[in-house]
This record gives C-alpha cells, sequence and structure tokens, in this order.
C-alpha cells in the first residue's frame, strides 16, 4: 500500500511538471510578444531627468540663488495601498498627519471623473532627514524622485530683483521670472528598468539629454546690497515709515548696484496671499517726485539762455497766486538765485521762472532726462510712470509741474533721470544685468550746462540748504530733496508725505547716482531733507569706501 501511494505521488508530480512545461512552452511561442509587454509595463519605465536650473550671481561671482537636488515622495494609488500600519509610518516619516496622507493617497481622480491615479506626490521636497526616515522604511509602493529646491543665500535681502520660484522650479517674482526661460533649460529622458519596489536596476538608454539652464549674472554688488538694505530697514524702523525703496545705480556703466525695498520677505519661505512686502517697489510704484523735480527746471532756465546760475530772482513776499492756486514758501526769502533758489528748495523762484520759459521747456527737458519714461529693465510690474497730459497753455499746470506736481515716476525712474545729470548729459540706459560692454550712449544736454547744475546742487548739502544731512566729510555731494503730498481721493493730504533725496556722489566726478525714497515717515521728520537724506549719506559714504573712491572734499 505504501509502494502504491508513492507510485502515485510520482506520477502525480512528473505530469505536473509535464504540464507546466508544457505551459511554459505554449506561452513562449504563443503568448511571447503579450507577455513581454505586460513584464516591460511592470518593470521598464521612461523617466524624467530634470534640468538643473541656472544659478543667478552677483556681479562678482557671489551666489544669489541656487537650485540643490532633493528627493520628493509619490506612490501610484492605482495599483499601491499601504496598510493601516504602513499609512502610519509614511506619515510619521514625511511629518504629515494620517488624514493628509489619506487625502493623497485617494485612488480616484480629484475631479470625481472616476478615473483611476497612476501617479500622486505624498510629499515635495523632503528635508535630508525626512527623506532617509521615508526610504529606511523600505514600504512596496513607496517611490522616490529626485527633484531641485531653489536656494536663496542672501534671503530678504535681495528678494525684490532675484524673486523666487514655485514649487516646480518656475519663476514666479522678479529676474526668476523675466528670465525664465534663459535660466530654466530643457528635461531629458531615459529608459531605465526597476524591482517590483521601484528600486533602480539598470538604465536601459538615454532618450534625450537634459539642457541645463544659463547662469545669469546681475549688475548687483551683494556688499552694497547688504549695506543699502542694513540702512533702509533701519530708517523704516526708526521713522515708522510706511514702506521705502533705494535705489544705488554706477555713474559709468548704468549698472544697478543694489535695489532695495522694505518691507520684504524671504524667498526661502511661503508667501502669504496677498503679502504686500512682494513689490518691488522701486520699479513698480510711482510717486509725484516733487521738488526732485527742480534741478530740471534749472536746466531748462539755463538751456533758454535767459538764466544763469547767479541771475536773481524776486521771491517776495513770499507767496504768489496763479490763478486761484497760491504758490508759497515757508518764508520770504527776498531776492534769491537761481542757485540759492535749488539749495533753499524755493517753490515761488522755481515757479516764477517756470512762467518764464516757453510752455513746453521743462516738459522736454523732463523728457530727454528720462523722468517717467519706461527704463526696461525687463523686472516684472515696471510702472512707465506719467505725465499729467495737462494743458501746459495754462499757468497753474507749468507751475505745479515746475517742482513736481502733475507727473508721477518710480524711484528707478528717477535714478535714470539723475544718471543723466552725473554723466554730464549724456542718457545711458539702465541694466539690472552685469554688463560685458559699453552701453549705447545718446547725448542729451550741453556737458557744461549740465555741470553748471551739478555745481548748484552742492549748495543742497551746504549748512543752510534743505540737506546738511547728506553731506559728507571727504566727499563733495550734489543732490536734491523732494518732500510730496500724497492724493487721497482726488485732494492732497498734509498728513501724508513722500520724502525724497536724489543724488550723486562725489559731485566732481560721480561715481554713483542713488535715490532713497521714504514713504509716509510717521514721525516729524517728514522732509526730504530730515527723512531721506540721512539715508542716502549713511549709504554713500559707506558705498565709496568699499569701491575705494578717493575724496573730493575741498580742503
Amino acid at each position: 500500500m505504501t509502494l502504491f501511494r508513492h507510485g502515485v505521488l510520482v506520477v502525480a508530480f512528473v505530469a505536473a511538471m509535464i504540464g507546466l512545461a508544457a505551459r511554459v512552452i505554449y506561452l513562449g511561442v504563443n503568448e511571447r510578444e503579450f507577455l513581454s509587454q505586460q513584464g516591460e509595463a511592470r518593470s521598464v519605465r521612461t523617466e524624467t531627468i530634470a534640468a538643473h536650473r541656472g544659478a543667478i550671481l552677483d556681479r562678482h561671482g557671489e551666489i544669489l540663488a541656487l537650485s540643490t537636488p532633493v528627493q520628493s515622495a509619490w506612490t501610484d494609488p492605482s495599483r499601491h495601498q499601504f496598510t493601516s500600519t504602513e499609512l502610519r509610518a509614511v506619515a510619521r516619516a514625511l511629518n504629515l498627519s494620517v488624514a493628509e496622507l489619506e487625502e493623497k493617497l485617494s485612488p480616484v481622480d480629484s475631479s470625481g471623473s472616476g478615473r483611476g491615479r497612476e501617479f500622486a506626490y505624498l510629499k515635495r521636497r523632503l528635508s535630508d532627514a525626512e527623506a532617509k526616515a521615508a526610504q529606511k522604511l523600505d514600504i512596496d509602493g513607496l517611490f522616490f524622485r529626485t527633484e531641485y529646491r531653489r536656494f536663496y543665500p542672501a534671503a530678504e535681502v535681495a528678494a525684490h530683483v532675484v524673486g523666487k520660484t514655485s514649487i516646480d522650479d518656475l519663476g514666479l517674482e522678479g529676474i526668476e521670472l523675466a528670465f525664465n526661460t534663459q535660466l530654466n533649460g530643457e528635461p531629458g529622458r531615459r529608459r531605465v528598468l526597476k524591482d517590483r519596489r521601484g528600486r533602480l536596476i539598470d538604465v536601459l538608454d538615454f532618450g534625450e539629454q537634459a539642457r541645463f539652464g544659463d547662469d545669469l549674472a546681475l549688475a548687483l554688488d551683494l556688499r552694497l546690497q547688504y549695506l543699502a538694505y542694513r540702512e533702509l530697514k533701519a530708517a523704516v524702523q526708526d521713522q515708522r515709515a510706511a514702506s521705502a525703496a533705494l535705489v544705488m545705480v554706477d555713474v559709468e556703466t548704468g549698472e544697478v548696484l543694489a535695489m532695495v525695498n522694505q518691507p520684504s520677505y524671504n524667498p526661502n519661505e511661503p508667501l502669504r496671499p496677498g503679502y504686500a512686502g512682494q513689490r518691488n517697489i522701486a520699479v513698480t510704484d510711482t510717486f509725484e517726485p516733487g521738488s526732485t523735480v527742480k534741478p530740471f527746471t534749472a536746466l531748462a532756465a539755463l538751456e533758454s539762455n535767459a538764466y544763469r546760475p547767479d541771475t536773481v530772482i524776486d521771491t517776495s513776499p513770499g507767496y504768489f497766486r496763479v490763478g486761484t492756486k497760491l504758490i508759497q514758501d515757508p518764508v520770504d526769502r527776498g531776492s534769491i538765485t537761481l542757485a540759492g533758489a535749488l539749495a533753499k528748495s524755493s517753490q515761488v523762484a522755481i515757479a516764477k521762472i517756470a512762467l518764464e520759459l516757453a510752455p513746453e521747456a521743462v516738459l522736454d527737458v523732463l523728457t530727454r532726462a528720462g523722468m517717467a519714461r519706461f527704463v526696461g529693465t525687463g523686472l516684472p510690474g515696471e510702472a512707465s510712470g506719467r505725465f499729467s497730459g495737462a494743458d501746459l497753455s495754462k499757468p497753474i499746470n507749468r507751475a505745479v509741474l515746475s517742482y513736481g506736481y502733475g507727473l508721477s515716476a518710480s524711484p528707478l525712474q528717477i535714478a535714470q533721470s539723475y544718471l543723466t545729470l552725473a554723466t554730464g548729459g549724456i542718457h545711458r540706459p539702465i541694466s539690472v544685468l552685469k554688463r560685458t560692454q559699453a552701453p549705447p550712449d545718446q547725448r542729451v544736454f550741453d556737458a557744461r550746462t549740465v555741470r553748471s547744475v551739478v555745481d548748484m546742487l552742492e549748495g543742497v548739502t551746504a549748512p543752510d540748504g534743505t540737506a546738511p544731512q547728506a553731506a559728507l566729510p571727504r566727499y563733495r555731494v550734489a543732490g536734491k530733496t523732494g518732500t510730496a503730498r500724497k492724493l487721497r481721493g482726488g485732494a492732497y493730504v498734509d498728513e501724508q508725505h513722500v520724502a525724497l533725496f536724489a543724488g550723486m556722489v562725489p559731485a566732481s566726478d560721480p561715481k554713483l547716482v542713488l535715490v532713497v525714497v521714504i514713504d509716509e515717515p510717521g514721525t516729524l521728520r517728514t522732509s526730504g531733507g530730515a527723512s531721506a537724506a540721512p539715508v542716502f549719506a549713511r549709504v554713500a559714504d559707506q558705498a565709496l569706501k568699499l569701491l575705494g573712491a578717493p575724496g573730493d572734499a575741498r580742503g
């Protein structure tokens, strides 16, 4: 009996082996193509090779933005379902709640169409600790892919210029957005063989090589950027101002060496929706520039050949009417020269001069200088500024234009116009990118006429000028204050001001143009001379020393 059972087992085993062999032969002959396709579908994958986004550098090669490789966790909800134990382990490793993870693992398309999803991110841009903890779990269906995360070493200091990217590494703000195509590159493709847990076994072939993005060198000097940011932030906090902006331009090249704003934001962290600190105020916001326009009215006066720096204007009794509008100075300055009118910022003298000139004279000079002209840096949201378009045949419109009302300009546009003075009458385009060759220049003013205006602007920082706080011990400063009332509901508000100081240093041979704008200083220091001029002085002094500029102070 025992031998009989043994024989039956042997026969059954042999029959089973013959059956299996026959089945293998049958499948290998008749179903070979189908099985091959199914095997490849389960083990061969076409992967995207992420394109490394180009770095953003300052003019000296200091890194302002850099992409670093990070791991992202994903799964295929249509094929893999985690057990409750695995679910808790994955959630703990990725620092997610179980509820958050379950929502991500829904196998049905979020549109409710019933279509199964074959790919779902569990968490993107994992930290090193999260990636190591998740990979250590070795759970079937938990996969990882390499992506890139943007890192900004200068953080909020250069945020408004550099900008930031989305979670998909696409530009959202600043240079990142303006030059997204150049920085982004093109992803590649490769076919790989993986085991059932998604681990790489072999690379079968490369379809398309990834093209890495190009690096981009900005005109910014990170040393000057830090300096400007520190001083502007301190001033805003001290004065309890609503906002502020500073622009620093290299006179020789037209490059923006520093551009900072307050408030700012950290591009390394998520932004709150609607946060106002994202705006690059220096580029996007426009103000009536107030008395910073007066040097250009003086330039128009000199061009008319009817005025010289020592021409006397009678401002008594300190006010006069143009139609129904009363134009006045804080005090009766009596008879004052053109140079004195700039130093003292006499509204009466400047308006009287403008009314003696041809109707379009001041507007023509402002246009040639670049005030309110579109600069064209490429930065997102760059404002074009505006002139009111009011009829300049009306005396009141010519009068208010002469001292900076009836037009608006951004801090960058004011810098462009003062650059034209600093270059001796040459219009030089401003650039936020580092230049490899000299920009095309266009002479728009006579050099001697401009030199006369710059010499007169030195009187503004004299002890009896409107901005002695802008004066420097080692360097001569030529500049102009501005204090403009703000419009609210179609009317000017006496309690809200924009304080400005625009100038150039050293005055004898300008190397830098700086524009400082303080919006709504919350203290009693509302004038440009008291609010913006000290910031100009601190930044200009330290910047010139860093750049090694020789002093030109008069002995």
